[in-house]
């Protein structure tokens, strides 16, 4: 069962990671998220990575470390990671890597609500998705194509490797949903269906 967090927003997870490398600036974070592609994993903007930031520190995960001034750029302040932030990091990553978790997708949403749809459009529209995921897991193949060449450790590379095999396994769902679409038993019996609800 999954524990009820004091900040369980999973940027917060990510800065408690890149603070247990070296107290930083809020903004110093952000560019090393966007650098390393964190931004493809996790929804942020500059807004809500400094409120995590702030969060964080009322929570006692974090700790204001100092104030630097020069007279370029507005006073920043520097932020470490507490003993209590370390052992939160730890304790929240195990959840997540031993815990699986129900997540509500919008897809799936979609996908149980699809006989709202004709068939032809369905079909339609599910041939759009599978051009996009074709698309994204080339990006993705290209991604790690390249960090290969550089020698980058794998693990570094896992969240890429888990998006991509998420993709293709959509994407081979989706092509079999078409298939299923296109059949014209399912044509009558969303028509019976239908015609039982009027």
């Amino acid at each position: 069962m999954a524990i009820r967090r004091k900040v369980a927003n999973p940027l917060a997870l990510a800065v408690l990671a890149y603070l247990m490398v070296e107290p930083m600036h809020p903004y110093e974070l952000g560019r090393r998220l966007k650098e390393h592609g964190k931004d493809r994993n996790i929804k942020y903007n500059r807004g809500s990575l400094y409120m995590v930031v702030e969060q964080l520190r009322k929570a006692g995960f974090v700790v204001e470390q100092e104030t630097v001034r020069d007279t370029q750029r507005p006073e920043r302040t520097i932020y470490g990671i507490t003993e209590e932030g370390r052992a939160e990091l730890y304790d929240w990553m195990r959840e997540l890597v031993a815990q699986p978790r129900e997540e509500y997708p919008h897809f799936g949403v979609a996908l149980s609500l699809l006989i709202v749809l004709s068939p032809a459009e369905s079909v339609e529209l599910l041939g759009r998705r599978l051009a996009t995921l074709t698309e994204q897991a080339e990006e993705i193949r290209g991604v790690l194509s390249k960090a290969a060449e550089d020698n980058v450790l794998w693990v570094f590379l896992a969240e890429e490797e888990y998006r991509l095999a998420v993709l293709e396994a959509e994407h081979r769902f989706v092509a079999k949903l078409i298939d299923s679409l296109k059949d014209p038993a399912y044509e009558r019996a969303r028509e019976e269906f239908r015609e039982d609800r009027t």
